[in-house]
């Protein structure tokens, strides 16, 4: 297999194999063992190494920074910058910064490989990294300026959503650009973007393109109950539970059982039952209940109505037929008629 990566044009193996050359044996198998650089590409801790040698984890920690120092005094180093350049163009490429996950892949899918990459990233010193924390994922970047224009307003965003919004891409993509109106204009394309959004923890896309808070169950899809309100949204009228099944297998390629399916739509506070079988989202301003407390509802609301205002607005409301509004209205335990045909509450 070439060494050979069309991203980038240069071999990184035989680059890091070079520069390893230069070390003491044990420097050379703790770098190995740390980066994934050897046979295996799987990353060895510090403990692990550090059993092997009998030292502490510290001991390891230090051999490891020592020999990453020595590496940038040898000549295979300079020889190396031809390497750095060409991933500083791909990190400007991408945006100026990009998350490591995607820096890696955008280079290469296999694993040794994009070990090799990421030992040629920590050497360089045009390269600084942000470590992970809760708000933001492990990214590379060249210039702090720009990072940190780029936090912030990733954080000004998070900050001026609410829990249940779910903003389509396109306007997502154009608010976070009014918020970074100063930056180089050849990072304003709606690509680097996107790249940028990605890099935060705390704002998130879900299966339709639509972005929110990362935490949000409209964003965060854990279920078919998750699955069934973005089915349903994406819809725009009510479903039943039948239908909203179906809908999750095609929209989502789920395996959605109706069964399954109709429990969730029952036990999630996200939906209203509005006829047999058939559910609607309450934030469309369905009023929970049966239909006696749909009635109820709209009688507290516009006050005396006539049988046909009533039958009119629970329809609006309820997929049910007329008469089974008027037998409702019938109960008078409820509902008192005027000798002007009017309905109303009774007190």
């Amino acid at each position: 297999m070439t060494q050979t990566i069309d991203k980038t044009g240069f071999k990184p193996k035989n680059i890091v194999k070079k520069l390893l050359t230069g070390l003491p044996e044990r420097s050379r198998v703790v770098l190995e063992a740390r980066f994934g650089l050897g046979t295996s590409p799987d990353r060895v801790t510090l403990e692990a190494i550090g059993q092997r040698y009998g030292i502490t984890r510290e001991r390891v920690r230090q051999i490891e920074n020592h020999a990453l120092a020595s590496l940038k005094k040898l000549p295979a180093y300079v020889e190396a910058e031809t390497a750095f350049e060409e991933l500083e163009r791909v990190i400007d490429t991408l945006g100026g910064i990009v998350t490591e996950h995607d820096l890696l892949n955008f280079i290469t899918k296999e694993q040794s490989m994009q070990n090799h990459i990421h030992f040629l990233l920590v050497l360089g010193d045009p390269f600084k990294y942000r470590k992970e924390d809760d708000d933001m994922h492990r990214s590379w970047f060249l210039d702090h300026e720009l990072a940190d224009k780029v936090e912030g307003a990733l954080k000004t965003l998070y900050t001026n959503l609410s829990d249940e919004d779910l903003i389509p891409e396109g306007e997502m993509v154009d608010r976070f650009l009014k918020e970074l109106e100063t930056i180089n204009n050849k990072y304003q394309n709606e690509e680097v973007l996107k790249r940028w959004l990605s890099i935060s923890k705390s704002i998130g896309k879900n299966p339709l393109g639509e972005w929110g808070h990362a935490a949000s169950p409209n964003v965060k899809t854990k279920g078919v109950r998750d699955y069934a309100y973005l089915a349903v949204k994406k819809h725009g009228s009510p479903l039943h539970f039948r239908e909203v099944a179906e809908l999750i297998e095609k929209m989502f390629s789920r395996v959605a059982h109706v069964a399954t399916t109709h429990n969730e739509l029952i036990k999630d506070d996200r939906f209203v039952l509005v006829g047999r079988g058939m559910y609607a989202l309450k934030e469309w301003g369905y009023t929970s209940g049966v239909v006696r407390d749909v009635i109820r509802e709209i009688l507290r609301k516009h006050g005396a109505l006539t049988k046909d205002e009533i039958i009119e607005k629970v329809l609006k409301e309820r997929h049910v037929k007329p008469g089974t509004i008027v037998v409702n209205l019938q109960n008078q335990k409820y509902f008192k008629r005027s000798k002007e045909g009017k309905f109303s509450l009774v007190k």
